[in-house]
């Protein structure tokens, strides 16, 4: 069964289990797959309580790509003010998220769109700098931005069609930020193609982020905080009935939605 995210009421518990309850709005994110459903059995471990300021429509939408753009920030890199950010995909559903983040953390954000929407959204999400990929050469964009000293980090979700270039836009002792491959998986690299500048790579995942209940916590915490404050603005612009789900699908195959796709249980 597909999903991996949702926001549900808990409906029943294990004997002798405390802190959580019959009634409580709980989300999680991960494993076990199998959130296409209207009653799910997960591990109270996996769980992070929704508060009452935050619309479940609003966490099952966010849960996932929230605290994967949390531990990026704050933890994988964690970004100060000063530090000069580039992020691809910009106007995609976590780098929608990262560059407001970023750029209330006080850094300068640079993000790459594909279109001239793409990058009116992602000057509202807080990108001083936008540039549409498609008209020109990203490297030599930022070069021009950060005259010559190129950013101190990419978040990259693109992968094999950016990666090279994401290495050359990066500063000395500049962090390279791999965390996803939509153009496809990169190109094997040579360690030593990193000592010219002494740079940084890593490929994270989130759970590796979050192997702890307390991180957990303080993940998924984090991100509803920022979420209530105003700081992040979530765009839920499609919900579907749950049995309509494979309509949900042909319509983000043929690029008929824009951000976040909810599905809701029949009945509610």
């Amino acid at each position: 069964m597909l999903g991996f995210e949702a926001v549900g009421v808990v409906t029943a518990v294990g004997p002798g289990l405390t802190g959580r309850k019959v009634g409580d709005v709980v989300a999680y994110a991960g494993n076990p797959m199998g959130s296409y459903a209207e009653e799910q059995i997960l591990p109270a471990e996996g769980v992070v309580p929704v508060p009452s300021s935050i619309d479940p429509i609003v966490a099952a939408s966010v849960i996932l790509k929230g605290m994967t753009a949390q531990f990026l920030v704050r933890r994988c890199f964690k970004i100060e003010p000063g530090h000069t950010v580039l992020v691809h995909a910009a106007a995609g559903g976590v780098g929608s998220l990262l560059c407001q983040w970023a750029n209330a953390l006080g850094a300068t954000v640079i993000g790459t769109v594909s279109t001239k929407e793409k990058a009116t959204q992602a000057k509202e999400d807080g990108c001083h700098h936008v540039i549409i990929y498609k008209e020109e050469d990203f490297v030599t964009r930022v070069n021009e931005i950060t005259s010559g000293k190129g950013v101190d980090v990419v978040y990259d979700s693109v992968g094999k069609d950016t990666f090279q270039g994401s290495l050359a836009s990066l500063k000395i002792r500049g962090y390279m930020v791999n965390f996803g491959q939509s153009s496809g998986v990169t190109d094997p690299l040579p360690l030593s193609a990193l000592q010219p500048k002494s740079l940084f790579l890593t490929r994270p995942s989130l759970f590796n982020y979050t192997l702890t209940r307390d991180e957990l916590l303080e993940t998924a915490g984090e991100v509803f905080a920022n979420i209530a404050s105003g700081i992040l603005r979530v765009r839920v612009n499609h919900t579907y009935p749950l049995s309509q789900a494979a309509q949900a699908h042909a319509d983000l195959e043929s690029r008929k939605t824009s951000g976040s796709v909810v599905l809701i249980p029949d009945g509610n």
